[in-house]
């Protein structure tokens, strides 16, 4: 990441909008921001596939289902933060996972310039191809700061995506125990 090349266009910005960046209170926030980008992006310089790689042969044929993955995002259409919770559950077909994994593969995504469609589904084809899952489903409750701080300004509102795949979208009762599970 270049970090100069952030800290010179954060100047600008400041410029821009009628700020002098070299007086005290901001001499060093172009620094600082450069820095929050480097950890708010960090999703970038790795692979979310590297934390599948271990799995554990296990004769299970239900539902694992990890709720409440705290995340955070930045929305790429305005640079500005959404942060949620991601409920992800997969049906094995004889491999599961560590479940620190699956948060960590939320991470992964997350910590990219990205929009909740596109996390959503990249968390579920993932997992439904590197696990090799009979069916994965992924559902993404987020509030997003370009729509509650600008805009129209609406706090309190919640978007929800999902992303179903295998079993749990083709097979109505496997979808129905998943949906359920993950909205408790």
């Amino acid at each position: 990441m270049d970090l100069e090349r952030i800290e010179n266009a954060v100047r600008e910005i400041l410029i821009g909008v009628g700020e002098d960046p070299d007086r005290e209170g901001l001499r060093e926030t172009p620094s600082r921001v450069a820095r929050m980008y480097q950890e708010l992006f960090r999703g970038l310089k790795g692979d979310p596939a590297e934390h599948l790689q271990t799995s554990f042969t296990e004769v299970y044929d239900e539902l694992v289902v990890l709720r409440d993955i705290s995340f955070n995002s930045m929305c790429e259409h305005h640079l500005m933060p959404f942060q949620g919770k991601a409920h992800v559950a997969y049906l094995p077909d004889g491999q599961v996972v560590g479940i620190s994994k699956l948060a960590r593969v939320v991470d992964g995504f997350a910590y990219r310039p990205q929009v909740q469609e596109r996390l959503t589904s990249q968390i579920a084809d993932l997992l439904m191809e590197k696990l090799q899952a009979k069916g994965v489903a992924v559902v993404i409750e987020a509030t997003h700061a370009c729509m509650t701080c600008r805009g129209i300004k609406k706090s309190g509102s919640i978007m929800v995506t999902s992303a179903v795949r295998g079993r749990c979208r083709s097979d109505a009762r496997t979808r129905n125990e998943v949906m359920s599970l993950l909205h408790q």
